[in-house]
């Protein structure tokens, strides 16, 4: 790997050159940005929940078998608010849009707390395939209607007792008369509604235009849980692009094709120290 300065000046000439960045935000851009699903973040805001069922971290917490709907909307709310109301705009998102704002530029996260529209990204250039925590839907996915949440989650958490809610509060669905469930896809049961459909269409169309252009893809934080969302349709893509440039930010998995050796940039670098000079 080359010297750290190199790989920065290398990046800033990619992206000046670009007419076209696509942009992939996995779980590592969320918590390089401070979401961090486990350390002080969890425990200084589940303390009931941890002693009561040993919770270690809000990801393996939220597949906890609650043996009532009071028990798992109190939780639920919880979540959803510390991680989609309770935080504003980061600085690493807010950089990143300030990074690209200049070029056609669009979003394909996995993430589903809504911080690139928080950090000015337009919403029509923003599809979060995985789902939103904004919403909630039909636990077995009778019709393709969701349903903002915040007030519903804002009044659980205000008056959530010993981990519990009232039961006057559990949300039923209007169709059927069943449970709901987060927005997120997690099982078959899924819903992809009119805009989700749009996004994807709006994403679509976005590879076809720059697919014979000059063209930076941003991979952010990306793992391997959905590899083939993201990671490797990048890869895939710089690959078959002519004029393309894989900018690849992960401390963890920086590794890629070795086809694509002397088209790719990655860095392990922390991930906000590195967007902030790419933007000097």
């Amino acid at each position: 790997m080359c010297s750290y300065q190199t790989r920065i000046e290398k990046a800033k000439k990619a992206i000046e050159d670009a007419e076209y960045i696509l942009l992939g935000g996995g779980a590592g851009l969320s918590a390089a940005a401070g979401l961090t699903y486990s350390g002080k973040r969890f425990t200084n805001h589940f303390g009931p929940f941890i002693e009561k069922y040993g919770f270690t971290d809000l990801y393996s917490s939220s597949f906890y078998p609650f043996e009532t709907q009071e028990e798992r909307w109190a939780y639920w709310a919880k979540h959803i608010s510390l991680n989609r109301y309770e935080v504003g705009k980061t600085k690493l998102y807010m950089n990143l849009f300030n990074l690209v704002k200049d070029k056609k530029n669009f979003v394909i996260s996995t993430n589903v707390e809504s911080q690139f529209e928080k950090g000015g990204f337009p919403s029509d250039k923003v599809f979060e395939i995985q789902g939103d925590y904004s919403y909630l839907q039909c636990e077995t996915g009778c019709h393709d209607k969701l349903y903002d949440n915040e007030l519903l989650v804002k009044e659980m958490i205000d008056k959530t007792v010993e981990c519990q809610i009232p039961s006057n509060l559990v949300p039923k669905c209007p169709v059927c008369g069943g449970e709901m469930d987060v927005n997120l896809r997690k099982n078959q049961f899924f819903v992809q509604d009119e805009k989700w459909y749009e996004s994807d269409m709006l994403y679509k169309r976005f590879v076809e235009k720059a697919e014979t252009k000059k063209i930076v893809f941003m991979e952010l934080g990306v793992g391997f849980n959905t590899p083939g969302i993201i990671r490797y349709p990048f890869e895939k893509m710089t690959y078959y692009s002519e004029d393309a440039t894989l900018i690849r930010l992960n401390k963890d998995h920086p590794e890629g094709l070795v086809e694509n050796k002397n088209k790719t940039i990655s860095f392990t670098e922390d991930m906000e120290e590195v967007v902030s000079v790419l933007i000097e």
